[in-house]
């Protein structure tokens, strides 16, 4: 290399932004919640095992106040690790999630290694030439029946590193590509209908059919659906005629080198071998199996984490990888999402900030005094906007239901609007806040996957958020007086 030449810059170092890193926002939040104890008062309501939720939930009328419990230093630093195990009594938090997410990333690995992917990628664009708009509405469909069924969250991460290179060849952008993934899976849990960590948890909470409101719920999926696909559908054409238009534009030539790596040409031409298309089929069908067990069989993480590592077993069995290349490509694959792990247990440590400090019932009981004696229209669009700020210290769709709805959809009885109505006002709050929150691990974990930083996210999002905000207050302000 001369004096005059520059050494070519690294697709990493070019996707690095000014903006804080996901791990620097939730240790940031952390402490922010910790200051939180010192200042909100302490107290508890009395819980009761509720069998059908299969929880302890809260009971109506017995907050009272206790000895305070203010979260330290020690509490911080240790929060992290609290996130995924507690350290006493080490009953597991996140850690389940994070094992997860490793095996997640195995399996793609091996699924690389196959070379499946990447030719069945190619093959798809080149039978798409000219129409790539829409696989936009046709892949947040499917992502949205995910999202609608089952409540489709972490499970996501496993299409990210998939469908990007999709989106890059397509003329698109990487934004293009989470918000397909990302917006796609939220929508259809923002317009959960039979849902069971979402509706089912709830309606059961609010002692009401999980049935009821389902119209309504119908409504916010579709209409929803069809706002979200012709935003994203909109920027992408704009994207693709001026790539400038990219809310990503700086980073546009180190995103293609980073998730193209210099092979772009190769989409254009490829076709699939025998045992590439037996790969295909049994990715297809691992992500089938998942959706039985978890929708009819109340799986979870480690039986979806177990899943996922024999069906790594097997392709690469099938492949002919041989012993070392199956191993290699499993941790290399695990390896490129322990960021994303890392990530699960930080956003799990501000829950067991709150937890332990003892103010989640104090701010719960709040809300509960804020809502009483309010007419119909102004109870319903309240109760919506108290579930959105709950939503981003509780992200969890099933831990929300189980802290709020036992307090807070039984006042809807004194104010004449249906307990139905509670809950699809919770399970759409929580909806749209996970779509950016930051302490849910699926919003940072797929942008970290992505290279998007969060500034950049918001910058393409805050238009589609007040969008829907308005749609949903419309749609339950409706639903109010029928």
């Amino acid at each position: 290399m001369t004096e005059d030449e520059t050494p070519p810059e690294n697709p990493e170092n070019a996707l690095a932004s000014r903006f804080p890193t996901a791990y620097t926002i939730l240790f940031g939040l952390i402490i922010l919640v910790a200051a939180l104890t010192w200042i909100i008062p302490a107290g508890q309501y009395e819980r009761v095992m509720n069998e059908e939720v299969g929880r302890e939930v809260a009971v109506p009328g017995t907050y009272q106040t206790v000895e305070s419990n203010p979260q330290g230093v020690v509490e911080v630093m240790l929060a992290p690790t609290a996130g995924f195990y507690d350290p006493d009594s080490y009953a597991a938090n996140a850690i389940d999630v994070a094992l997860f997410v490793l095996f997640l990333g195995g399996f793609l690995g091996v699924m690389n290694a196959t070379g499946a992917i990447d030719t069945g990628i190619r093959s798809a664009m080149r039978h798409l030439q000219g129409h790539e708009i829409w696989m936009i509405p046709i892949l947040m469909t499917l992502f949205a029946l995910g999202g609608t069924t089952y409540g489709m969250a972490e499970e996501t991460l496993a299409f990210y590193s998939i469908l990007i290179p999709v989106m890059l060849v397509a003329g698109y952008d990487v934004v293009t590509g989470v918000a397909i993934i990302l917006i796609g899976a939220g929508i259809g849990v923002l317009g959960s209908t039979i849902n069971p960590f979402a509706t089912v948890i709830a309606a059961n909470a609010a002692d009401i059919p999980f049935t009821d409101g389902i119209v309504l719920r119908f409504v916010l999926l579709i209409g929803g659906l069809i706002i979200c696909s012709a935003y994203v559908m909109r920027y992408a054409m704009r994207v693709k005629a001026d790539p400038s238009r990219s809310v990503v534009a700086k980073q546009w030539d180190a995103h293609r080198k980073l998730f193209l790596q210099g092979h772009e040409e190769e989409f254009k031409d490829a076709t699939l071998n025998g045992t590439q298309m037996i790969a295909l089929v049994i990715f297809a069908l691992t992500f089938a199996v998942m959706i039985w067990g978890v929708s009819s069989q109340g799986w979870w993480m480690a039986r979806m984490g177990s899943l996922f590592f024999g069906a790594a077993i097997l392709i690469g069995l099938i492949a002919r990888l041989g012993e070392k290349k199956l191993t290699g490509s499993f941790v290399d694959g695990a390896r490129d999402l322990l960021g994303v792990a890392l990530v699960v247990g930080l956003a799990r440590g501000i829950v067991v900030i709150m937890e332990q400090g003892m103010i989640a019932d104090t701010i719960l009981h709040s809300a509960e005094n804020s809502l009483g004696g309010l007419p119909e229209l102004a109870f319903i669009n309240l109760m919506f906007w108290i579930e959105v700020g709950m939503s981003f210290f509780v992200p969890s769709s099933s831990g929300l239901a189980v802290l709020s709805m036992p307090i807070l959809a039984p006042l809807a009885d004194f104010a004449n609007v249906g307990r139905d109505l509670v809950v699809t006002a919770y399970q759409s709050a929580n909806g749209l806040v996970n779509l950016i929150n930051p302490t849910f691990a699926v919003v940072v974990g797929g942008l970290a996957i992505s290279r998007v930083s969060y500034d950049r996210w918001i910058a393409f999002i805050w238009p589609l958020l007040l969008i829907l905000t308005l749609f949903i207050s419309l749609v339950i302000s409706i639903g109010a007086f029928l």
